[in-house]
């Protein structure tokens, strides 16, 4: 896999996917960007929670289960210290529908355990809760 990513001024990169998307990143005002698209950083936790999204969706597909509605709200606690890499990383799974508790729970156990490539491509402390109808899990 190889993405191209151009410098664009300042702070600010244009990434080209291999899949023919473009990505703006930039650097807040603070520190000389102009707040023109998502920090790389922000992308990494997109890319965590869209990574295991799919995997669930997919999973949850062949159990022949489709889900009203479905919400990640991801949390990444970063170190103090250079270079600031996520030390942990909390996914809170919110599903409605016609979901039987323990197959959504082997979903999400698949996705972290073993098919999530970007979480698996971190080496932060990763946790998940998940609610279903509005009824949290663990």
């Amino acid at each position: 896999m190889e993405s191209i990513i151009k410098w664009t001024g300042k702070m600010s990169f244009l990434a080209e996917t291999p899949s023919g998307h473009q990505i703006q990143m930039d650097a807040s005002e603070d520190v000389g960007g102009q707040n023109s698209g998502a920090r790389p950083t922000e992308l990494v936790l997109s890319a965590v929670a869209g990574c295991t999204g799919i995997d669930i969706i997919s999973i949850l597909q062949k159990m022949r289960l489709e889900p009203i509605s479905f919400q990640m709200d991801i949390k990444g606690d970063r170190a103090e210290d250079h270079p600031k890499r996520f030390t942990h990383i909390h996914i809170h799974y919110a599903l409605e529908g016609d979901l039987p508790e323990e197959k959504v729970v082997r979903a999400i156990e698949l996705s972290n355990d073993k098919y999530c490539s970007v979480s698996h491509s971190l080496n932060a402390e990763m946790t998940t809760s998940y609610s279903i109808n509005g009824i949290n899990g663990q």
